[in-house]
């Protein structure tokens, strides 16, 4: 038998297995049991989500033989052929590849034809949001009036590109991100069915980097399962991955707190040449101080901080207070913008970590405010005790009083003898 890859090996097959969508399971299912189904869905969410999946699924659930029903027996024909995606009823479209008006209106030929042996005759789009304007108003039609036995699924991952006259013809569903601790779950169950050991930790990496996406998370898995040797453990995805640990971050930090810049910037260019990205470490770095401001306001639970309290450094916690703590993750959340548009990001990084170093010597206004407060008593008590004499008025000007005397005596006038004396001198020299 062909090698399945996890993400197709573990695909939902019915509501209960969908993870992380409950609403839109419960919602389906119980739409299914009153009979109170809809002639177009529109399933909108991140990748890797589960909405080409939750489509099959209702396809499935609607053409059943045992049907229509919330739980397909998945032992049918109907559900064979849908499951293995032959059914001649169940047609799926990539949106992405079929965007012109033709495309669309071979759609609605096609629709005018009854179902071959299924209940329903169903298409789903996927990447709706690719057709082109055009295409999307020849749809509006067939879409607000199909036939009884015509059902359309689109999904999308970008749904403000979707018009709004598709939007109002149709239920809407919004599918979330997994959370991390239900993908470290489902990646612990597949560790178990292929026989692997893995560590809590690694796992707990593998949902982090997958960010709530399963499909994402299934694809990590086999690439870290293929490499492992049949134990997947954290320091083998570390230093494979290029992951940035706790472990890491204390180091870094701890050197911070040292204002040690020199082994700090060392650390930083060990950790780079090891092939972890600059906007990656950026982001580990603001996580952990956010995990930092987290404890010390008193938060314990590891889903918000990501790991145990325990395992953060002692000394960072005790160094920094929380506007200090604040200001360093303000830090790094500009840095994370201004590295997008600066010509040397590693520059900008090394800049910010030299910064933190003496992030415990920088003053902020609200601390220059509050020293200023303190010394106003001080000040206004000590010019109280002095005896400070009260300024004389200035006296006004009598304009009509004499002028001085020294102004007002005559230049003396030389004499006839005076000038004949300087006269002879002149001559003689």
């Amino acid at each position: 038998m062909a090698y399945e890859v996890t993400a197709t090996r573990r695909r939902p097959q019915n509501f209960d297995n969908l993870v992380g969508q409950e609403f839109v399971a419960e919602t389906l299912k119980n739409s299914i049991q009153s009979k109170k189904i809809a002639h177009a869905y529109l399933f909108s969410g991140p990748r890797g989500c589960g909405k080409t999946s939750t489509a099959r699924i209702l396809a499935k659930a609607l053409n059943c033989q045992k049907g229509p029903t919330a739980f397909p027996c998945g032992e049918c024909a109907a559900c064979k052929e849908i499951t293995a995606g032959s059914s001649l009823d169940v047609i799926e479209i990539d949106g992405a590849s079929n965007t012109s008006v033709n495309d669309v209106r071979q759609i609605k030929d096609e629709v005018l034809f009854p179902p071959n042996s299924c209940r329903y005759k169903i298409y789903i789009i996927d990447e709706v949001h690719m057709l082109s304007t055009s295409a999307f108003n020849a749809l509006l039609k067939t879409i607000e009036e199909p036939p009884p036995y015509c059902i359309f699924i689109f999904a999308t991952t970008e749904i403000q590109k979707v018009p709004a006259t598709i939007k109002s013809r149709c239920q809407q569903f919004n599918f979330r991100l997994v959370p991390i601790e239900k993908v470290k779950q489902q990646l612990a169950e597949a560790a178990s069915e292929l026989g692997i050991k893995a560590e809590d930790e690694a796992l707990y990496w593998i949902a982090r980097e997958s960010t709530g996406s399963m499909r994402d998370s299934y694809t990590l898995f086999d690439q870290v399962a293929a490499f492992s040797g049949g134990e997947i453990t954290y320091e083998k995805i570390r230093d494979k991955l290029g992951l940035v640990g706790v472990d890491r971050l204390n180091e870094i930090f701890g050197f911070c707190v040292k204002k040690d810049s020199e082994n700090a910037l060392l650390k930083l260019d060990e950790y780079l040449q090891n092939g972890v990205s600059i906007e990656q470490l950026i982001s580990n770095c603001a996580d952990y101080l956010r995990s930092i401001l987290l404890i010390k306001s008193g938060v314990k639970k590891e889903s918000l901080l990501g790991q145990s309290a325990d395992r953060f450094s002692k000394e960072v916690l005790d160094f920094w207070n929380s506007v200090q703590t604040e200001r360093a993750l303000g830090i790094f959340m500009q840095l994370y913008r201004d590295v997008r548009y600066s010509l040397s990001p590693r520059y900008e990084f090394e800049l910010a970590v030299s910064r933190l170093c003496w992030l415990k010597d920088y003053v902020c206004a609200a601390e220059v405010k509050k020293a200023i407060d303190a010394v106003k008593p001080i000040l206004a008590n000590s010019n109280a005790q002095r005896k400070i004499p009260a300024e004389k008025k200035n006296e006004p000007v009598n304009i009509n009083a004499p002028r001085n005397s020294f102004l007002s005596v005559p230049a003396p006038i030389p004499t006839f003898s005076a000038l004949e004396e300087d006269e002879d001198s002149f001559y003689d020299g």
